[in-house]
């Protein structure tokens, strides 16, 4: 059996955590934490959030790891610290824990958290060789979190919420075409037909550029409609502008190492963004 530190790998505690926390951000955006019925709400959210990331990460090893037996060999399944039988186990587990979890706090919360799972898990298992629309798939999990967290918070509108979510979707799709790029010999070797594989690096590039671009475009409209304060500003300018010069690095440099760097730092500033939604929306 694999020693715990290696399943906790698995789960990608970071993404999971950053997922979880963007629920949490969800609630406040969609209708302010006074609007909960308790704050045994968002801890219901929260773990909801974590698991169902958690087993997210988990199938998606399983199935993969033939792939990051090339491209990433470090991870817990291809190297031999967690076997492909306790990843799924451990993904079951999850999965049972997310979803009774999301029961806690009503029938819509249940849907859209199983939503979540769905695309998931088809993303795994057969949607993540489809290029472009796995990308999508990805960054669908990445923005239905914002949703949840509105509908548990039972605002009257979900219209901010939607508005977050289209950003998170965009700046995400744009650092999974840029992962295609670094990853490009695995999925190549795969058969998984990623913008990278199919039209090339510089293809790629100018297709993540295209997202952060827009994502950034999109992240003034709260702004403009008033949705958020000015401590909103501060953190998404720093965002904004670090995708601004990403783009352009990544267009002038399709290079495998250099798209490694910009997926990493994308993270980064989309957390960074994450604590820019909760303070426009909270202060």
């Amino acid at each position: 059996m694999g020693d715990p530190a290696s399943f906790i790998r698995l789960i990608r505690p970071v993404n999971s955590f950053m997922i979880a926390f963007a629920v949490i951000v969800g609630a406040v955006i969609g209708g302010g934490i006074g609007l909960l019925r308790s704050y045994s709400d968002l801890v219901f959210a929260f773990v909801t959030g974590f698991t169902l990331s958690g087993s997210a990460m988990a199938i998606n090893d399983y199935y993969d790891r033939e792939i990051d037996a090339i491209n990433e060999p470090e991870r817990p399944i291809p190297s031999g610290s967690v076997r492909p039988g306790e990843a799924l186990a451990l993904f079951l587990i999850l999965t049972v824990m997310g979803i009774l979890s999301s029961w806690m706090t009503g029938l819509g919360s249940v849907a859209i958290a199983a939503s979540a799972w769905f695309i998931a898990v088809v993303y795994s298992t057969v949607g993540k060789r489809t290029g472009l629309l796995g990308n999508m798939m990805v960054s669908s999990c990445i923005a239905l979190p914002f949703i949840y967290g509105g509908v548990i918070a039972g605002g009257s509108t979900l219209e901010a919420s939607l508005i977050f979510a289209v950003i998170a979707f965009l700046a995400n799709t744009g650092r999974e075409v840029t992962k295609g790029i670094v990853d490009i010999e695995g999925d190549r070797s795969s058969g998984v037909a990623t913008v990278a594989v199919s039209r090339g690096p510089l293809a790629a590039a100018w297709l993540s550029a295209l997202c952060y671009t827009s994502s950034v475009v999109i992240s003034l409209v709260p702004v403009y409609l008033s949705l958020v304060s000015l401590w909103y500003v501060p953190f998404v300018a720093i965002t904004d502008v670090g995708l601004l010069y990403l783009s352009l690095s990544l267009v002038r440099d399709p290079s495998r190492e250099n798209s490694r760097r910009v997926k990493n730092w994308v993270r980064l500033l989309m957390a960074n963004g994450l604590l820019g939604f909760l303070a426009g929306n909270l202060f």
